[in-house]
């Protein structure tokens, strides 16, 4: 019940904004999205790309829109990260069973694998929206996740945008579908991240 009055909401925001900012509208949703805030592209993306099939819109500069907003509220998730998260962890992480090592392990995991992970990340329903604040607290290389976080946007709109082109009028089923993958993306996540993990707390450190 409460999944379906908010899935209205994003619904009517989606067609309102995109309806009248167009690719503007777009961007501003997906940087919203990428900047923690709760807009799903699954329903925004998809809306562009059908109406790109009914020709108001173009299918590449939908992705194109869509991936720059993505990468500007990305960033400012890093910088939050960055700029507060750390401080936050190192303060309160005690209280949160998160330990100075953790942080030390998290550090050496960004630095060894950021760019995988980033790239990877980006592609994920459940993992794009969050990876950039863990990024920022990580302080991994700017550049570099500017790069794979842009790289790693555009498989994933372009096949959003795609969906909804093909599917037209139906495009409404793509948020539904992707839900169900939200648990399984979840799990191979937290499988992979813990891999990483224990793979960096038992190499060799620097001395």
């Amino acid at each position: 019940m409460l999944r379906g009055v908010l899935f209205k909401a994003l619904l009517n925001l989606a067609l309102e904004v995109v309806g009248r900012g167009g690719y503007l509208g777009v961007f501003v949703l997906m940087a919203l999205e990428s900047a923690l805030i709760p807009i799903p592209s699954e329903i925004v993306v998809p809306l562009a790309g059908f109406l790109a099939q009914r020709g108001e819109m173009d299918l590449l500069a939908v992705t194109l829109a869509a991936t720059l907003g993505n990468l500007a509220g990305s960033i400012g998730a890093y910088l939050l990260g960055l700029k507060v998260g750390r401080g936050f962890v190192e303060k309160y992480g005690r209280y949160l069973l998160i330990s100075r090592e953790h942080l030390s392990l998290a550090d050496r995991l960004f630095e060894e694998h950021g760019s995988k992970i980033i790239l990877a990340g980006r592609m994920m329903p459940a993992v794009r929206t969050v990876i950039s604040l863990p990024a920022g607290v990580a302080g991994m290389n700017l550049l570099k996740f500017v790069v794979y976080t842009f790289l790693g946007s555009i498989p994933w709109n372009l096949a959003l945008a795609y969906a909804g082109y093909v599917l037209g009028e139906n495009w409404v089923i793509v948020e539904e579908y992707m839900a169900y993958l939200d648990a399984l993306i979840i799990a191979a996540a937290v499988m992979s991240a813990v891999y990483l993990l224990l793979r960096v707390k038992h190499s060799p450190q620097e001395t």
